[in-house]
């Protein structure tokens, strides 16, 4: 008599040992690979700093001066409002970003809303995009509703409250500001110029100041700010009623700085160089590096 047919498989146990084995190996693999992918879009962010530091010093050689960090006829009264048309330092080193093309179609002499700039101003130029954001579309501005490119990346207006004289920060980019590499006493490699901004904290853009528009930190509608955030930040003053707010923290701004990264904020330093501040910078020192000319001694930890 033949013999019943034995069947080949693997029992419920064997099963469930090869799941477990697999789990365990993803779970390894999984943040190795994120560990990996961060690194690369963090010398991908480093290097579009890099770029920008290039062609703010390009500029700088050329027009023998660092862009401003908006554009303004402003009104000639005691606390000067502003007018327009508001471009900012990021459209102004456009040609030494190899975006040719894109300055030369820009009204200039307009502001930025005009309709004669519409297709322009919502473009998104890859270098002002840090890869580890992934929401780094074009966005409609609040208050006056037009939609711009995204930038993470913010000019430094100083540590004051730029709403308070827009025309006098102590940082590199202002209101109509022309400051020279010589201008930075302090030091190109003790002040910073250029900061990321990730849009989990404000959403920002290269274009510049749009008139009427307003600005919040993602997901809290009651702390609105003027358009100043689109393309400027502040370190904040030595006050003890509301301490410097340092990169990271965890009560920010809309004027603040913030990244994706782990540990610190990507930034670009006035010798072109770039660094990560950490997250543990002591506020004295964070304070610091926003001014060009404080004649401040910041130690090199």
């Amino acid at each position: 008599m033949a013999g019943v047919p034995r069947r080949n498989g693997f029992t419920l146990i064997e099963l469930l040992v090869v799941i477990a084995i697999i789990a365990v190996l993803v779970g390894l693999l999984v943040p190795a690979v994120q560990k990996v992918r961060e690194a690369a879009n963090r010398m991908s962010c480093t290097n579009n700093l890099k770029q920008i530091g290039l062609a703010l010093h390009n500029h700088n050689d050329t027009f023998g001066s660092f862009p401003a960090g908006y554009m303004d006829f402003q009104s000639q009264v005691v606390n000067p409002a502003n007018l327009g048309p508001g471009w900012g330092w990021g459209s102004r080193i456009l040609p030494f970003l190899e975006q040719d093309n894109l300055y030369r179609a820009i009204r200039f002499d307009k502001p930025i809303a005009d309709p004669l700039n519409a297709s322009n101003r919502s473009l998104v130029v890859k270098t002002f995009q840090c890869p580890s954001d992934n929401h780094m579309q074009a966005f409609r501005t609040d208050g006056n509703s037009i939609e711009v490119g995204p930038s993470n990346y913010v000019g430094m207006f100083g540590s004051r409250e730029m709403a308070d004289d827009p025309g006098r920060g102590e940082g590199c980019f202002f209101r109509n500001s022309r400051i020279r590499i010589a201008d930075l006493s302090d030091g190109s490699s003790n002040t910073l110029m250029i900061g990321e901004r990730s849009s989990r904290l404000c959403k920002s853009t290269w274009t510049g100041f749009v008139l009427g528009a307003v600005t919040f930190p993602v997901g809290d509608p009651d702390d609105a700010e003027e358009p100043y955030p689109l393309i400027l930040g502040h370190t904040g003053m030595m006050d003890p009623n509301d301490p410097p707010h340092t990169p990271n923290g965890p009560k920010l701004h809309a004027e603040d700085f913030a990244s994706n990264h782990t540990g610190g904020v990507n930034f670009l330093q006035g010798d072109g160089a770039v660094r990560m501040i950490k997250n543990s910078i002591r506020p004295a020192a964070w304070v610091a590096l926003g001014t060009r000319a404080g004649g401040e001694v910041i130690q090199e930890d």
